[in-house]
């Protein structure tokens, strides 16, 4: 019955389209499944047939399967497909340890599309430096560590499952979309939570991050 719930808001999701949310959701969902004490023969068959569904869809989609092969070949596709993520590569790397300054950033006048929005990490490495997104990642690992400690030490069922769903929620999303800004995985559109611009996601992530310290107290 859980599964079938998720199912059917994920179908509505993946028809936007939007297969990256739909991604993070299942994933979220399946970790929360776990946590909740369902069997691994209950959860592996759906999972096993939603990734390779998900792999026949890929490859028949244009779009996404030239996202897939210019992440893959990024050098050849480095004018094309692959330009955002060549560039934020550029970005990162001429930051060096300490970053050009604050303001000082040269990718963000042109060269990197959506750069307030899915790779604003990029910028951060650019104009702060190394130890900047060292930070950004091991403050993500503090929220993480901070949640599954909330989730764990929880009063009740609810809590344990509500506080471990709004932490994979944060964790998963941060990793992604880390993942993509320095080229690990290939391009999803998934914001940077706390950090990236828009405020409909702003809002979201700190109601998960109050609701965590209702979790707490």
């Amino acid at each position: 019955i859980p599964g079938v719930c998720i199912a059917m808001v994920l179908a509505l999701v993946f028809k936007e389209p939007d297969v990256g949310t739909t991604m993070l959701l299942a994933s979220v969902a399946g970790g929360m499944l776990l946590v909740a004490g369902v069997r691994w023969r209950f959860i592996l068959p759906p999972a096993i047939a939603g990734a390779v569904g998900l792999g026949i869809f890929l490859l028949n989609d244009p779009m996404r399967r030239e996202r897939i092969f210019s992440w893959i070949h990024l050098e050849e596709n480095k004018q094309g497909v692959g330009f955002q993520a060549y560039q934020a590569m550029l970005a990162l790397g001429s930051g060096g340890w300490t970053g050009l300054g604050l303001g000082n950033g040269r990718q963000k006048l042109g060269w990197v599309p959506y750069h307030h929005t899915d790779f604003i990490f990029s910028i951060i490495g650019e104009e702060l430096g190394l130890i900047a997104t060292l930070l950004v990642i091991a403050g993500f690992v503090a929220i993480v560590l901070c949640g599954l400690y909330i989730a764990l030490n929880a009063s009740d069922t609810f809590g344990l499952l509500l506080g471990s769903g709004i932490t994979f929620l944060i964790g998963l999303q941060a990793a992604i979309n880390i993942g993509v800004v320095t080229s690990a995985l290939p391009n999803k559109g998934l914001p940077l939570p706390f950090i990236s611009y828009g405020g409909s996601n702003l809002l979201i992530m700190l109601t998960c991050v109050g609701l965590l310290l209702s979790i707490a107290r």
